[in-house]
């Protein structure tokens, strides 16, 4: 069980999503059950039977990064430095103070700047290596995710990690962040998960055959599979006692997780492994099944993801699991940023009391049978909630988190 001495709670969020930047309009867009569903435009997407995806748009990291050149930077990077911004903002931290006091820095990523390799890869087989630009090939170093951080907000005092677990590395970066605070080691810790959609990672799933052709529908029986997205969530994590005394706003507590890496199959998910990351990431929490009211599933919309998550979570729940749900289904795939923005959700759906949507719903899979909350968001009382992250080799985090009590 996580020792009780320091308690760690979430202040701030940092977002940038398919269905809404910024705290506000992502709140918005999960309450509207909002689609981020629509044609694919970074990059060239001539020679594929369908591209859908879930981007960004036209967002403007000017807008948040100040200090460093944006040219300087990857578009993977870009995100996480906007959402690190984003989130110190919304935490009410002063960026003087923080500079004073010990910190972390972990963000999760599946492709680190894939997006710029892709163009050096496009631009050596056209013209050849000498015309690949240099100042691409000095941003592809996936450390910059988290380092960049550092030097855009001016923090000397802290250890910068980016963590490359794949799908589970925004849940991976939490837990890294949540012992450095619980242990006393940080004072704080700024962490989440940041992607860009890139040509590699959407061709590597449409010859995997996971690619849905228009829409990502988690659970139902007429599911075809995953729509790629990008974005990047970042939290800010800080000590009770800090918390407190500076007023700071709680959305959250972070109660516990647990990690296991199974390496069953390079892209096959393991039920009994599933149940078993659950099951210590409850044990860890010092939570009891009964007591979790939500389950944010990794929920992809692949036949056997959802069919193996569910039947994992009623191997840990009984016939009776609490309401599971998956964000996927309107922000679609945001790979290593896809738990860091569903713990996101987590939080805001405890603080809002409501329940996000699965979208894109018609009929559940008599194999997975869950109340997946389909199509429309509920209101509800929740205490706890559990925010599942699986990714490839069998690398799974799952995190917990709770309403703020003062008596916990």
């Amino acid at each position: 069980m996580a020792s009780p001495d320091r308690r760690v709670v979430l202040t701030g969020l940092g977002v940038l999503s398919s269905i809404g930047t910024g705290v506000e309009e992502f709140t918005a867009g999960l309450r509207a059950g909002r689609s981020g569903a629509g044609p694919i435009t970074v990059f060239d997407t001539a020679g594929f039977e369908h591209s859908t995806g879930c981007g960004l748009g036209a967002f403007d990291a000017a807008a948040w990064i100040r200090n460093l050149p944006v040219d300087s930077l990857g578009p993977a990077t870009r995100f996480s430095v906007s959402a690190a911004r984003m989130a110190v903002a919304d935490a009410g931290l002063d960026l003087g103070a923080l500079r004073e006091r010990p910190g972390v820095i972990s963000i999760g990523t599946t492709d680190g700047e894939s997006r710029d390799l892709d163009e050096l890869v496009e631009t050596q087989l056209a013209h050849g290596h000498a015309a690949m630009d240099p100042r691409v090939a000095r941003r592809l170093r996936a450390a910059r995710l988290s380092s960049a951080v550092a030097l855009e907000l001016g923090l000397t005092d802290v250890e910068a990690v980016t963590i490359p677990t794949a799908c589970a590395a925004g849940n991976y970066a939490i837990g890294y962040g949540y012992d450095a605070v619980r242990s006393g080691d940080a004072d704080f810790a700024l962490c989440g998960g940041a992607d860009a959609m890139c040509r590699k990672t959407f061709a590597g799933f449409y010859r995997l055959g996971t690619i849905a052709p228009d829409l990502c529908r988690p659970f139902d029986v007429d599911r075809k599979g995953i729509l790629t997205g990008e974005g990047a969530g970042v939290l800010v994590l800080e000590d009770l006692e800090s918390a407190l005394a500076r007023g700071a706003r709680i959305y959250a507590e972070v109660l516990g997780y647990g990690l296991n890496c199974d390496a069953y199959h390079q892209v096959a998910p393991d039920r009994s492994s599933v149940a078993r990351v659950m099951a210590l990431a409850l044990e860890n929490a010092g939570v009891k099944p009964h007591e979790v009211d939500l389950v944010s599933a990794h929920g992809t919309g692949t036949k056997a993801n959802d069919i193996t998550e569910s039947q994992a979570i009623r191997e840990v729940y009984g016939d009776r699991p609490p309401r599971t749900v998956s964000v996927k289904s309107m922000l679609g795939h945001t790979m290593g940023a896809a738990s860091a923005l569903a713990a996101i959700a987590c939080a805001l759906a405890i603080t809002h009391r409501f329940i996000p949507p699965t979208i894109n719903h018609s009929r559940t899979d008599p194999e997975c049978r869950i109340d997946c909350v389909p199509n429309h968001a509920v209101e509800a009382d929740l205490r706890i909630v559990q925010n599942n992250g699986l990714g490839f080799g069998g690398n799974n985090a799952v995190a917990v988190l709770g309403r703020y009590e003062e008596s916990r």
